[in-house]
């Protein structure tokens, strides 16, 4: 079996949560026997030889549908559905922000998509997308997929809300590496003050409501990651409003992380949207209590074990933040997500979509 993964055009230079879904996926499904080639939507041009397509992030629609077309090969998408309208109605600022103010989400999308092209010159956009627009692109695809691939069954039911979408799908929940992140960590190396954040600085993620709910407090907050390359100003004015006890640290490989997954007692991820939050997965197997959102599809992977907060209230924030130092860590969250969420769960649950697939188009 070949399988060809199609992603964005900058998964690896503007890394982020599908990046390590993606490796990690194609990597244990390597294990699996399975040939799997990833290749950016603008560099793939030849179809030949592969059994099937594996598409990435379906609110970019503007990736996926000229390769459908081309390709005439059966296809799956993993659909990574956030929304990001909470962030660009509310809290965007500038002229974009007074724009997206008045439009629906699915035109924000459309203008986003098309900006990006004429600021990148990398992603060129299909003339149906200009035509037909981001909302009925993004239906054709689903209707033409032979399963969608959301990561829970959250995912899939805002999709079939938000756009009437009835598609045959299969959930496959996002992992951990537990060769990497083990669980094995003594309670008395965690320092209750020191509090880590790791994600990609932007507004969706909500650093600037986490910095304002921890400036000048008992906890040191730890920011890990790289500012989003298009929100500089967000980034800026993150580090201007920081106060003495706020440290900006760049981006770390996952490896790099265990040590401040071991010795901080918090890991926040405030974010106005979160489908899964890896990082929120990983620090929780290192025995961080785990204060996340109230938005998106955490719940389902976190149950009753995190300390939730409203992302836009900073005193939501700080009391989630301040519960969850004084807790003791609670090893059935550990327990829970080594024994639910590991990337090769996650590759073993995608071969069976595959074989599923492919054994549809057979029977035809």
């Amino acid at each position: 079996m070949k399988i060809l993964f199609v992603t964005r055009s900058t998964l690896f230079t503007v890394r982020g949560g599908d990046t390590v879904q993606i490796i990690e996926t194609a990597a244990h499904l390597r294990e699996l026997g399975v040939a799997v080639d990833i290749k950016n939507s603008a560099e793939i041009s030849e179809y030949s030889g592969y059994d099937l397509i594996h598409f990435f992030n379906i609110i970019r629609p503007a990736d996926i549908i000229p390769h459908i077309r081309k390709s005439k090969l059966p296809f799956v998408v993993s659909t990574i559905f956030v929304e990001y309208s909470e962030f660009d109605k509310q809290f965007r600022q500038g002229v974009s922000g007074f724009l997206f103010k008045l439009l629906h989400s699915d035109a924000v999308e459309y203008l986003k998509n098309i900006i990006r092209s004429l600021l990148t010159g990398n992603e060129k956009i299909p003339l149906q997308y200009i035509i037909y627009g981001h909302k009925k692109t993004l239906k054709e695809i689903a209707s033409k997929a032979s399963l969608l691939l959301p990561n829970s069954e959250s995912e899939y039911n805002r999709l079939k809300m938000q756009y009437g979408i009835h598609a045959p799908y299969m959930v496959i929940p996002n992992g951990i590496r537990p060769d990497l992140f083990t669980g094995n960590v003594s309670p008395f190396e965690k320092d209750e003050s020191l509090v880590l954040c790791a994600a990609r600085i932007e507004g969706v993620k909500n650093q600037l409501h986490l910095i304002k709910a921890l400036n000048n407090t008992k906890f040191k907050l730890l920011l890990i990651g790289n500012p989003a390359p298009n929100q500089m100003s967000y980034y800026n004015h993150c580090r201007k409003v920081a106060a003495g006890n706020i440290k900006f640290i760049q981006q770390l490989h996952q490896d790099e992380l265990l040590a401040y997954y071991k010795k901080a007692k918090v890991h926040v991820l405030p974010s106005l949207f979160e489908t899964t939050g890896l990082s929120s997965l990983e620090a929780a197997v290192m025995g961080c209590n785990v204060v996340i959102s109230n938005r998106g599809d955490v719940k389902e992977y976190f149950k009753d074990f995190a300390f939730y907060c409203d992302p836009v209230s900073t005193q939501s924030i700080l009391q989630a933040i301040e519960n969850a130092a004084a807790a003791p860590v609670n090893p059935l969250l550990t327990a829970h997500i080594q024994s639910n969420f590991t990337w090769q769960k996650a590759a073993e649950q995608t071969l069976i979509a595959y074989k599923k697939v492919l054994a549809a188009k057979n029977f035809q």
